[in-house]
């Protein structure tokens, strides 16, 4: 297996690729096609070691010639394949009719899409679309789509799961949810966005050996984050090192939800800090210190009373538990103009969409209904374009962007926006907002920068949930996360 790439990029730019591998490298469309489906018997073998047959749904275009090499391979190896087409396969043109001949050649057969006898098979290989999806999926396709996903059996998507998108990752009109899929020659972006995380299931990749120069002069749409981040933001600490030197976290909040703020100073503390205080109102304090005594409560009630912490810290976080009254917004506002490196999250950014103004220091934390709200926009918008989305909140704001949820994407200008495609469904839960936010600000607080903190703190929070979650999510909930982002500081994440 071929270990995922970091770029993403458009269907327009792999489709270039192609043409490029073909045209300028000489490879025939057919070899390529060869060594897709090649490639996908490889992964179908290791992914299902015990599966001997399978039904093989063919549809138009070149993937369905990737479906074609793979019955044509898999009967070579002496699987039972059964291929339905959803085409007629006389329509078939270049390297795809050539790889339809040549199955039908060694004596493979096909027949039309039988719901039943496909949704009885132990496997179902999906060569119906791919990429090349131009409008909504109606008719026939539509209802082999709908069978197929009703019938609950493992799917193995070619390149794309059908139906979704290439690039926005949304579903057209239906669109087929798939255990496994193998994507060729570069990583489509459609494959993380929009409702691509309910469809993709695992990715695999298969560059078919396209030299690098079909990428000379193509800048990628988004980069994948992983653990190489990591590589020189959490350095070895000296022995005689002290708290000092390990920077001094502020958080605002718990006015309103005393719990938020220790959740977001309790996440600083196991992120590495080595002093945080939380200011708050008198009455939070001690719900506050009293279940985590290492933090320091301080009573705030007025902006004035803010600025000695202010003074003192490395950074500040402000807006979890906040509230949203004239003093939470006289907070945020000396909060911004204390010149040290700001994460703004919760209740700050909702006072932040009732009077934007722009910043270069701070990293914005919103989920998608807290970007509509800084956007003017609604959260099914925000979801239907998140980088878009992600994008223009970085231009209209400043700073670094991150756009938190399943694929959560960190947008920092001129820089490549990044895209997360760890984390779990157990992650969504009250306060695991709160814990990214402590993330962050302790990685910002030893003077890396605010994209390089926002990047490496989406990284950790969301290795910390899948640790936490393990194979069972359901019931998670934010302190969970807490527990394992010791580990995750300490031990590179795989």
């Amino acid at each position: 297996m071929e270990p995922l790439p970091g770029s993403i990029y458009s269907a327009a730019q792999v489709r270039a690729m192609d043409r490029h591998a073909v045209e300028v490298d000489g490879i025939p469309e057919y070899t390529l096609m060869s060594r897709a489906g090649e490639a996908a018997l490889a992964c179908l073998r290791r992914a299902w070691s015990d599966a001997d047959q399978m039904t093989i749904l063919c549809g138009a275009g070149n993937n369905a010639g990737d479906g074609y090499v793979l019955a044509a391979r898999a009967r070579s190896a002496g699987m039972h394949v059964s291929v339905m087409a959803l085409t007629d396969p006389s329509r078939l043109q270049g390297a795809a009719a050539q790889a339809f001949a040549k199955f039908t050649a060694d004596e493979g057969r096909h027949g039309a899409f039988d719901a039943a006898a496909a949704v009885a098979s132990p496997l179902i290989v999906d060569a119906l679309l791919g990429t090349g999806i131009a409008r909504d999926v109606d008719g026939a396709m539509r209802e082999c789509i709908e069978a197929v996903n009703a019938g609950g059996r493992p799917v193995f998507a070619l390149d794309l799961p059908s139906g979704l998108d290439a690039d926005t990752g949304l579903v057209r009109g239906t669109a087929l949810h798939a255990t496994r899929t193998l994507t060729f020659v570069g990583l489509k972006s459609g494959l993380f966005l929009g409702a691509a995380p309910d469809h993709v299931g695992t990715i695999e990749f298969a560059g078919l050996g396209l030299p690098d120069s079909v990428r000379e002069g193509m800048a990628p749409v988004m980069t994948r984050l992983d653990a190489d981040i990591l590589a020189d933001v959490l350095p070895a600490r000296r022995r005689s090192a002290h708290k000092g030197e390990h920077g001094r976290v502020l958080v605002i909040g718990g006015r309103a939800m005393a719990g938020a703020a220790r959740l977001a100073g309790e996440a600083a503390l196991r992120t590495g800090s080595g002093i945080v205080t939380v200011a708050t109102s008198a009455s939070s304090v001690s719900a506050i210190v009293g279940r985590r005594p290492e933090l320091i409560g301080v009573p705030v009630d007025t902006a004035d009373e803010l600025e000695p912490l202010l003074a003192a810290a490395d950074a500040v976080a402000i807006g979890p538990g906040l509230g949203l009254d004239d003093a939470a917004a006289a907070f945020l506002d000396v909060a911004i103009a204390c010149g040290k490196p700001l994460v703004v999250d919760a209740d700050a950014l909702t006072l932040l969409s009732r009077r934007p103004r722009r910043h270069d220091a701070w990293v914005l934390t919103p989920h998608p209904g807290e970007a509509a709200r800084l956007l003017g926009s609604d959260t099914a918008a925000i979801q239907r374009d998140r980088l878009g989305a992600a994008q223009s909140l970085a231009a209209k704001f400043g700073g670094v962007a991150v756009l938190k949820g399943a694929g959560t994407i960190v947008c920092a200008p001129p820089a490549t926006p990044r895209i997360c495609d760890r984390g779990n469904p157990g992650m969504a839960t009250a306060g695991s907002g709160d814990v990214l936010t402590g993330v962050v600000v302790a990685l910002a607080a030893t003077g890396i920068g605010a994209s390089r903190a926002a990047a490496a703190g989406v990284w950790i929070h969301a290795m910390a949930g899948d640790r936490a979650a393990g194979a069972r999510p359901r019931g998670m909930i934010a302190s969970d996360l807490i527990a394992e982002l010791r580990r995750g500081v300490n031990t590179p994440w795989s």
